[in-house]
Order: C-alpha cells, then structure tokens, then sequence
C-alpha cells in the first residue's frame, strides 16, 4: 500500500529526528508527527468518525495535515477511496510516510483550498471532510509556521473552505467538518441553501458545560431540514480527578475502539 503524491515538493520535509510516532485508536493508526507543529490530538478523529462514508466512496480530506483523518476514517471503513489536499509539502510528506506504516492507499495534492491544482478539481467525491483553521486571520500567530498555518486562517476565510468543499462533492454528497462552537452561527448561514439535511452535534468537555467544539454534517443539494442533537460528553465526571484519560464511555468507543459517532441519520 502506498501514496500517489500530486504536484509536491520536498524540500522542506521533516527529518527523522523532528518527528515522533504516534497511536491513534486504541493502537490500530500509526502516525508520524512534528515534535514541533501542528499535531492532531481528538478532533480529527472524531471528525473521521462522524463521516458517514462506505465501502467504495471516493473521499476528501480537505487540509489532510499528516493524514490523521484520513486513516482514522480508513481503519473504520476500508474499502474507501482517500485522497487529501494539503499546502503544506512537509506534512505531505508525511502523510505519505503515514500511508505506508498504515498499509493504506491515499491520493495526495499539494495546493491551497482557495485554488486547487487542477487535478483535483477534474474529480468529485462521495464524501468531504475538513478540519479548517479555527482561529481568523487577526488571531495571535503562533511562533511555529506550521503551527500557525494549520490553526490561523490565511488567504483562504472560512467561507472558502466551505465553498471549496461543496464545489468538490457530487449532488447529494456528504459535507463533516468539526469546528469551534463559536463559529456555528457563520458555518450553519455558509451551508444554508446550497446544502441541507444540516446536522449539528456540540462537544461538551463535561456534563453541564457548554460546548467548545462542533461537528457539522450536511448535504448537497438537500432540502431535509436542520436538526439540533444532543451532546457528545467527552469526559466522565465533573472534574479531572486522575493522571490518566478519564473519557466517557461514549468517546472511549469512537476514540479508542473505532465506533462511529451516532448521528442517528433518518435522512433520505
């Protein structure tokens, strides 16, 4: 198994040296990533989780970074047909590194969501995730460009991510992306009328707090109307008590056993 590799550059890859690797899913993803940059923690693999993909769809990850989502998603659904857009060569490269310890297959492009290379805009795809950048432009800049490239909206806004990735799935096409609550409002008028059937699912840190993360999924071109669900709790208890993760036994399932975050879909 193996990456096809799309109009990328290398020489700014990472050296064996500023890498680490680590476990996602209870051991079943291996992936390699800066010691210093971006790292992805739970939310890629809650967003993988909550992509309602089968067996044979051909799948986007918008902004793949080292490919968390994607082989996330993967060790769920095998079968799945991955490509990922990412502008960022270094982490390019390690999401090909991250293909062959996962003995999976993935199409990987280089480019911005604001303008991707032509090869990608030639396909359209089952399914589309994405994990865009959850601070704005004017936020403060992280002293790690990775880092900051991965967290701070630069030319591409919000608005581009959205359009970028409904110009990319096929009529009736499924949109999932996690995001910060505080944005909802932005995304839900974003998807409003080019897509339906909108899904919001809040991330609660804890019983009784208020959601900091979202995760959205929506249709192209449906006209099923929105549906507000109940919140994912994410840790058990009202207080972290131990040193040691203290997951609620419905993240433990997505986050360590692979299970699919339940959006209880009666969609048509």
């Amino acid at each position: 198994m193996s990456a096809s590799i799309l109009g990328a550059t290398f020489d700014a890859a990472f050296a064996a040296h500023e890498t680490r690797e680590d476990r996602l899913l209870g051991g079943r993803v291996r992936l390699l990533q800066p010691l210093k940059g971006y790292r992805a923690a739970t939310d890629p693999v809650l967003l993988a989780a909550a992509v309602p993909a089968r067996a044979g769809e051909r799948v986007l990850d918008l902004g793949c970074g080292a490919g968390a989502a994607a082989f996330c998603l993967a060790a769920r659904v095998p079968g799945v047909a991955l490509h990922g857009l990412e502008i960022q060569p270094a982490y390019l490269a390690l999401a090909g590194q991250n293909a062959r310890l996962n003995g999976a297959e993935i199409t990987l492009h280089q480019g911005d969501v604001a303008a991707p290379p032509r090869a990608l805009r030639q396909l359209v795809f089952d399914q589309v995730m994405l994990n865009p950048p959850y601070h704005g432009e004017d936020a403060v800049a992280s002293p790690v460009a990775g880092r900051d490239m991965a967290h701070r909206e630069g030319e591409a806004n919000l608005a581009d991510w959205i359009a970028a990735a409904l110009a990319r799935l096929k009529p009736k096409g499924w949109l999932t992306l996690i995001h910060r609550a505080e944005r909802a409002p932005e995304l839900l008028r974003l998807l409003d009328g080019p897509a339906g059937a909108i899904a919001l699912k809040p991330l609660a840190a804890r019983a009784g707090r208020d959601a900091g993360r979202v995760i959205i999924r929506a249709r192209k071109g449906s006209k099923a109307p929105f549906r507000l669900l109940a919140p994912l709790v994410l840790h058990a208890g009202s207080t972290h008590v131990r040193d040691a993760d203290d997951f609620s036994p419905e993240a433990a399932a997505i986050l360590r056993n692979a299970a699919a975050l339940d959006f209880d879909e009666r969609t048509p």
